[in-house]
């Protein structure tokens, strides 16, 4: 499986920004899909992650709350709905597709989001 993110963009604090994923294959629907960031000087940190058949998510403290991940198999995507967006929360955005708990196999290209304060 291929992976393109998409709809980063610059939005002032308190904003909202929808994230896609898309993902090329017919294996889609078998995967786990999680979203990660990376702040300039910081590690890769997970965001949030939905189990193949988005019966089942998981999120990072940092964004409880405020992050919904959500997937649409009939479409091989999935989405992160970022509300309530922080300063800290600008990061180039990354999605991956594996196993929660496990290992991500495949990650796509990343898509940044700056949050202005």
């Amino acid at each position: 499986v291929q992976l393109q993110a998409s709809g980063g963009g610059l939005v002032q604090a308190g904003g909202s920004l929808r994230l896609s994923c898309a993902a090329s294959g017919r294996t889609f629907s078998s995967y786990d899909m999680g979203w990660f960031r990376q702040a300039p000087g910081k590690e890769r940190e997970f965001i949030a992650a939905i189990s193949w058949s988005g019966g089942s998510t998981n999120y990072a403290d940092s964004v409880k709350g405020r992050f919904t991940i959500s997937r649409d198999n009939a479409k091989n995507t999935v989405y992160l709905q970022m509300n309530s967006l922080k300063a800290e929360d600008t990061a180039v955005y990354y999605c991956a597709a594996g196993r929660y708990g496990s290992s991500w196999h495949r990650w796509g290209q990343g898509t940044q989001v700056t949050v202005s304060s």
